[in-house]
């Protein structure tokens, strides 16, 4: 029995990635505990590339690209860190950048 268009379809559907691109600010104790590092080790674990950087208010920006279960993980990752406190994240996606290659820290 030779598999039909529609499961082939529905194979390919399944493994189709899809890439997305979202602008961050996070709120809370995020400037002078490590953010940025840990944002772009966990960024370049999980494959994501974009950049991080402190704003002059006291939060942190961030664009990231990747598979939104990756963008994810790389929140969690951040999260994680010893003495980091996010009390918000405002998030919006917005267009992907094209041969991007690499997640990038920025001073202000």
């Amino acid at each position: 029995m030779c598999p039909s268009l529609i499961d082939f379809l529905t194979v390919s559907l399944y493994n189709l990635i899809i890439m997305i691109r979202k602008h961050l600010i996070f709120y809370g104790w995020v400037q002078g505990v490590g953010f940025r590092y840990r944002a772009r080790l966990a960024a370049e674990q999980f494959g994501c590339t974009g950049w991080v950087r402190n704003e002059w208010d006291g939060t942190v920006s961030t664009e990231i690209q990747g598979e939104e279960a990756d963008i994810d993980k790389v929140i969690e990752a951040i999260e994680r860190g010893t003495y980091i406190r996010i009390e918000n994240i405002v998030a919006k996606t917005i267009p992907l950048v094209e041969n991007e290659r690499r997640f990038r820290s920025y001073s202000y």
